[in-house]
């Protein structure tokens, strides 16, 4: 079964039985970017409103391109406040959403409410919604508690020590570190030298306690990462939803590495060319 044909409960069951789902966070903000990527074999993309220029026509354009493709789709929104935006994201047919900046358990269920129809959220019902085109009203609205993707970003120092009680909110699907950010508020940044960081052991503290409360209450674990480099050792480690990126850090990554071929290429034949200033090195 491929992922174009599973529900949203599937998705997150094979996730919570150890089947990994590889994705992308699309930051170009590009229908055209996001329909090619869903046929590259990401099993989900991230629309990211959060960071980057956006608005819901653009958005719906990126979700159609993805649901074209087949990969499962998902919006990171501004935050848990963020109503009108897990709304809109819901309805133009993303399969799930990722809130950023949660910092305890009252975060985290009005998170979930406004992803949560009646009587376990507060998801207001339209129709007719794209999200209902292919199942009606009643198809869609009667599964979509289960089958929306909830997602929660673990990135503050007072999201891991609260932790405990976020993760057994009901309703969390998924707990997704970002280490960068999470980084960033416990102060580690001041402290070592990047990327020395990533492998702290305060930060290793904190990803093991993410990790033990998912554990307990059956969240799926999610994660950032830029490349592949750590994959495996966080596959190890029990993460089944994870982004290798985004699409703007691959086309510098691709271009960048097509570059330097060609600086090797020109200084074996002689000619006196050099890439240019890049961002990447």
């Amino acid at each position: 079964m491929t992922n174009a044909t599973l529900s949203g409960a599937e998705f997150k069951q094979q996730m919570r039985g150890g089947t990994p789902k590889m994705g992308l966070f699309l930051n170009s903000h590009s229908p055209t970017v996001a329909e090619q990527l869903a046929h590259s074999g990401y099993d989900w993309l991230l629309v990211d409103t959060q960071h980057g220029p956006m608005d819901h026509e653009r958005l719906s354009a990126m979700l159609c391109g993805i649901g074209s493709g087949g990969a499962k789709s998902m919006v990171r929104v501004e935050g848990y406040h963020d109503r009108a935006g897990i709304q809109q994201a819901l309805d133009l047919g993303a399969d799930g959403v990722l809130v950023p900046y949660i910092n305890n358990a009252d975060e985290a269920r009005q998170a979930v409410s406004c992803a949560r129809y009646p009587t376990a959220g507060t998801r207001s019902v339209y129709f007719p919604q794209r999200s209902m085109n292919k199942a009606g009203l009643l198809g869609y609205a009667g599964a979509a508690n289960d089958n929306t993707v909830v997602a929660l970003q673990v990135e503050t120092a007072a999201c891991i020590r609260n932790i405990a009680e976020i993760a057994a909110v009901p309703g969390v699907d998924i707990l997704f570190l970002g280490q960068n950010d999470l980084c960033m508020s416990m102060g580690l940044y001041e402290k070592y030298e990047f990327p020395h960081m990533y492998t702290s052991p305060e930060l290793t503290e904190a990803t093991q306690s993410l990790i033990a409360e998912a554990q307990k209450n059956n969240v799926i674990l999610g994660l950032f990462l830029f490349g592949t480099t750590r994959v495996g050792e966080f596959l190890d480690k029990g993460f089944t939803f994870i982004s290798i990126g985004n699409d703007l850090h691959h086309v510098l990554t691709q271009s960048g590495a097509y570059v330097q071929q060609l600086e090797a290429i020109a200084q074996e034949k002689g000619k006196s060319w050099a890439r240019r200033p890049t961002a990447l090195f």
